[in-house]
């Protein structure tokens, strides 16, 4: 049963029916690099250490050693349809790195769990982690240095492509309800993932092929969180529908 493919979604990843999944994209990883690439250093650093998890920071250069200078934060969730890819990889280093050369920001850069291994809320509320860890920082007395000295608290924004898009969307909205300390300034969702049973119109059935590869990807990473009992509490896990909730 392990050689046997559950749902191939060749290059990116093929699931076995025995339930290993075999990434085929995503898995290369670059580190971080105090030398200046484009103007813009950058540094790991853990915000879950029980879940062993992590983030990369990027700075520019010319700020790093100015003790007040204060720059807009980019908090960014990479993308790979919550299967794929990480905050390390090749694409999304350079990605955040020319992104922070021309904006002049400090950009944080997220990495959380990814399905099927950690199926949806588990990406959620990775990211919902990392995004109160980053906030630690508003009175300048976090762990880490750089956010302390170099972050703008009035100016936070949330970012990401695919998977990423989807989980700013859903960050957003918790945000707001919860009442977080500081304000989300704003979102910016690149080709942002969003699935359901139901087509909301005729393009997303017009490629039958397309419609079924991404129907899967979506089943992969969610197949056993489609409806999910949490206490007393039936929650219908609808990513990216209704109220926004995961919970």
């Amino acid at each position: 049963m392990d050689s046997e493919i559950a749902f191939d979604r060749s290059p990116a990843f093929r699931v076995y029916k025995s339930g290993r999944i075999e990434r085929l994209l995503g898995e290369t990883t670059v580190p971080p690099s105090l030398t200046p690439q484009n103007g813009v250093v950058s540094k790991d650093v853990i915000y879950s250490p029980e879940k062993n998890l992590s983030l990369r920071i990027y700075l520019p250069e010319k700020v790093s050693d100015v003790t007040e200078k204060k720059l807009p934060i980019l908090i960014y969730f990479h993308g790979g349809g919550f299967i794929i890819e990480t905050a390390f990889s090749p694409t999304y280093h350079t990605f955040l790195t020319s992104a922070v050369a021309v904006a002049k920001c400090l950009a944080i850069s997220v990495d959380y769990r990814r399905a099927p291994e950690f199926a949806i809320p588990i990406p959620y509320e990775d990211s919902w982690d990392s995004l109160k860890w980053v906030l630690t920082h508003i009175t300048g007395t976090g762990p880490e240095t750089w956010i302390n000295k170099h972050g703008d608290f009035g100016k936070v924004f949330l970012a990401g492509d695919s998977a990423g898009g989807n989980i700013s969307h859903h960050l957003t909205i918790r945000s707001k309800r919860e009442k977080l300390e500081t304000v989300i300034s704003g979102i910016i969702l690149i080709h942002p993932y969003f699935w359901g049973k139901t087509p909301i119109d005729e393009f997303e059935v017009r490629d039958v092929g397309k419609t079924k590869g991404v129907e899967g990807s979506w089943r992969s990473m969610a197949q056993r969180c489609w409806i999910r009992i949490i206490g007393s509490i039936r929650v219908r896990l609808r990513a990216g529908f209704g109220n926004g909730s995961w919970r």
